[in-house]
């Protein structure tokens, strides 16, 4: 059955309905096909862009849906209950997004944010290298600046639509210092020496395509930087704070299409002549399922409101992350042993759903270095005081 939501205004109401529809009409019908052969979506992409679903997080102004995350973290949600690697998609393009619109000039926003936004461009993030690993700042990809041009040379690992984007947001080192030596980059896909390598055989989200890519002699014009040279890391962490986020969301919906699975089948698989949803042993373990589905959603949405009302939320979206990951790991296992020996088989989409979970405890930043974090802001001297918002100013 689906989540049962409190949403904040009636639009946002509608922008549910309307993904769930979606839902139904567009992903479900396609995605054990294009799973089962590692096909990449595009055209699915461009449905829900038309849709508006693409842009929810950003401003109307620039064409974004003008939502909170609170809405747009749901909205992920639905679409992960049906298609992960769709949902993935939509979180890495808002997350591809965010350099410029949270730190381009208005210039820079009103030549090409628009066009990002309005559904038929795709975006991608280039952030990771192979051999740093959750250490961006040992990041080797550089760009060196040559009259009005910057030239581009690396290879950025793990890039989510990699050979499939229009666009990559890119981070790379304009000089030697660890912290303040990466800039932000906006580089066309067509730009002569932008290269993917072939997708990636990947355990699970074999319908999202991720794929190194390199960047051999890339000319970008000066004024494709975003922000000011060396605040490139900055930027970067940002907008991890934004993608975890919707990782988690994603992490929710998946954890709640696996628990509606489960449920389903319980209550129609019999054994010593009624439904095993009505043995104590396997109904605890779905009660189980959901408690973990709801409590993570509840994680999720309370750092979403803090980014909503303007205050820190860092540290809130690395547990949301750890939170709703690793509850999706227990409960996609839990779907499995629910449906026994057929759900270990492809006949049933709850072995997907495992898979599937993996990852989301490994990408935007592994659980492990989310301890860390966390660890790091409760040795802050604040962060034991209660954060109150004055509704007055």
């Amino acid at each position: 059955m689906p989540a049962t939501r409190t949403l904040p205004t009636a639009e946002a109401v509608d922008l549910i309905d309307l993904t769930r529809e979606l839902a139904e009409k567009e992903l479900a019908p396609r995605v054990g096909e294009a799973e089962a052969e590692e096909r990449f979506p595009r055209e699915v992409f461009r449905t829900l862009g038309r849709a508006g679903l693409l842009s929810l997080p950003y401003a109307e102004e620039h064409g974004g849906g003008g939502q909170p995350y609170e809405t747009y973290l749901q909205v992920l949600e639905e679409i992960a209950a049906v298609w992960s690697s769709v949902a993935v998609g939509v979180s890495v393009h808002a997350l591809s997004c965010f350099g410029l619109a949270a730190f381009g000039t208005e210039e820079q926003k009103k030549e090409w944010l628009p066009d990002m936004l309005g559904g038929d461009l795709l975006g991608a993030y280039c952030l990771s290298e192979a051999h740093a690993g959750s250490d961006p700042g040992a990041m080797r990809t550089r760009a060196v600046r040559d009259g009005d041009h910057y030239v581009l040379n690396g290879a950025k690992a793990w890039t989510t639509h990699g050979g499939y984007a229009d666009f990559y947001t890119v981070m790379a080192r304009t000089s030697e210092d660890r912290s303040h030596g990466i800039s932000c980059f906006l580089v066309p896909a067509d730009t002569p020496g932008v290269v993917a390598d072939p997708p990636e055989r990947k355990m699970g989200l074999t319908g999202s395509a991720t794929a190194t890519v390199r960047l051999e002699e890339v000319r970008v014009p000066a004024n494709r930087r975003l922000g000011e040279e060396g605040q490139g890391l900055k930027i970067a962490l940002a907008a991890l704070d934004c993608g975890r986020l919707g990782i988690a969301a994603v992490a929710v919906g998946l954890a709640q299409g696996a628990l509606d699975h489960a449920v389903r089948y319980a209550q129609e698989r019999e054994t010593f002549g009624r439904p095993i949803i009505d043995h104590q042993g396997l109904a605890f373990v779905l009660a189980d399922m959901a408690a973990a589905v709801q409590s993570a959603r509840a994680t999720v949405l309370a750092a979403a409101r803090l980014k909503d009302q303007g205050l820190p939320f860092g540290c809130e979206a690395s547990v949301a992350k750890l939170v709703a990951t690793d509850n999706a790991m227990k409960v996609t296992t839990d779907a499995v042993q629910v449906l026994g020996g057929y759900g270990y088989t492809r006949d049933f989409p709850v072995e997907r759903y495992m898979r599937e979970a993996k990852v989301m405890q490994i990408f935007e930043g592994t659980n492990q270095i989310q301890r860390l974090i966390i660890s790091r802001a409760l040795k802050k001297d604040d962060r034991g005081a209660l954060r109150v918002r004055n509704q007055e100013n």
